[in-house]
Order: structure tokens, then C-alpha cells, then sequence
């Protein structure tokens, strides 16, 4: 069923062909699949397929944040240790960024920007933290505000950090994302920093996704888990990145 709310938050529909086709199941259990996630409001079944419905689209970002949660989680509390005390920190939209803002809500005096609303909707409300939001049109799949106007609001800023999320990251192919306009925000948010910190789990690791962010020769560091594939990170490592495995 993830593969059903993944293309739910990506596109906005599927249908059962497709999903029959991908999944090499039966239309009759694709079929079966959508009435179980209908009665669990998480989508609305068409004719042939099913689409979002009204703000039901934030539940396919929650559902994937759920897959490699523990990983992601150590990864957050390894990114965190290379935060200093008095940084100002850009996050880009993501679950495992989700996660470091997390893990940075305990801190004293540091400053966050972000474009990612759900991350400034929980940071928000912490008096200890300093919040700056990019403006930009909101993508409704992934929280971020994207765009000339978030890319605008960050050419006036400098940071200490930049700490980015991705879908696929590799030697060859840099840092990759599935939708060309996030890129062009993401990269927008690194080239204002001094340092970048790339967290992913190990999933991503050798993964070419759609949309081209940068070259790894832009990153400092790189945060990952023990299920990344080892040639892969050694690939990385060569280009001179620093990565940790947690």
C-alpha cells in the first residue's frame, strides 16, 4: 500500500493499471488495496483508479516518514553534533531534516531558516530558537515553499550550515531530488552556507533520482546509515566528503 500513498503524494492519482503493472499483482488486489484505504480516508477511489482527498494529501508525506524512522532518527542525532552553539542553520524540507529540527529543539540560541513548513510549524512555537521562514510557492506534496521567492529570501542570508535532505545521492550523479524546482530552492539554500551537511538514509545511497541539486564536490559532510551500500559511500568518500555511518 505505500507504493499506492507514494503516488498519491506525487502526483495526486493512480490507477489501478498502473499499480497492477508496477506491483505485478492482480487489478482485482489493487482494487481490494484502494476500498481498505478509502474506508481509512486516505484517498478517494475513481473510475479505473483513485486521487487524493481534500487535505488527505498530507498523509502519504506522514506514512513515508514512518519507513527507516530509527535510522533516520540516529542520523538527526549525529547531524546535530556538528551544530555549534550560536549557528544559524538552513534545513530543507524532508522527513530526515524533519527529524534534525527535532533533535535541535532542545538548543539555546541558534538560529533556524527553513522552507519547509511543517518543520517551521514545529519550531515555531519554541521561544529558545530563532525562526526564519523563505517565502515561495508551496508544494503541497512535500511542505516546502520552492521558487523564485524562497530563492530571493535566501540570497540575503549567510549560514553556518546548510543541512539537506535528498532522494538519491551518488558519486556520479550528486545530489538528486524527484521534482527540478525543489532542486533549484535546495541548491539555492547550500550555496549560502559554509558548510554542508547531506543527511539520508541508506536507501538513498547510490540512488539517481530526477532532478539534479549538485555535484558532491559542494558537500562537506554526509550522514548515513549501515545499510548504505559500501562502494557507493567509498565512491563519495574519494570525491573528499566526509561520511559518517551511524
Amino acid at each position: 500500500m505505500s507504493i499506492i500513498l507514494e503516488g498519491l503524494s506525487d502526483g495526486g492519482s493512480v490507477t489501478v493499471t498502473d499499480l497492477s503493472g508496477r506491483l505485478g499483482v492482480s487489478a482485482a488486489t489493487i482494487r481490494r488495496d484502494l476500498a481498505l484505504l478509502e474506508e481509512n480516508r486516505l484517498l478517494k477511489r475513481t473510475h479505473g483508479g483513485a486521487v487524493t482527498q481534500g487535505l488527505l494529501y498530507e498523509l502519504p508525506l506522514r506514512y513515508k516518514s514512518a519507513r527507516h524512522q530509527e535510522e533516520k532518527r540516529r542520523i538527526a542525532r549525529a547531524a546535530v553534533q556538528l551544530v555549534p552553539d550560536g549557528a544559524s542553520v538552513g534545513l530543507t524540507g524532508g522527513t530526515t531534516t524533519t527529524e534534525v529540527a527535532r533533535a535541535l529543539i532542545g538548543r539555546q540560541e541558534l538560529t533556524i531558516v527553513t522552507n519547509a513548513l511543517n518543520i517551521a510549524s514545529e519550531l515555531a512555537v519554541r521561544p529558545n530558537l530563532r525562526l526564519v521562514v523563505t517565502g515561495g510557492m508551496a508544494r503541497s506534496a512535500s511542505y516546502e515553499l520552492v521558487g523564485p521567492l524562497a530563492e530571493a529570501s535566501l540570497n540575503e542570508l549567510n549560514l553556518d550550515l546548510a543541512i539537506v535532505g535528498v532522494d538519491g545521492v551518488s558519486a556520479g550523479s550528486g545530489l538528486t531530488t524527484h521534482h527540478e524546482i525543489e532542486a533549484h530552492t535546495n541548491l539555492a539554500l547550500m550555496e549560502r552556507a559554509r558548510r554542508v551537511v547531506v543527511v539520508a538514509d541508506g536507501s538513498k545511497v547510490g540512488h539517481t533520482a530526477f532532478a539534479r541539486i549538485a555535484s558532491v564536490d559542494r558537500v562537506n559532510d554526509l550522514i548515513t546509515d549501515g545499510s548504505a551500500d559500501e562502494a557507493s559511500l567509498a565512491a563519495i568518500a574519494e570525491a573528499g566528503v566526509t561520511v559518517t555511518t551511524v
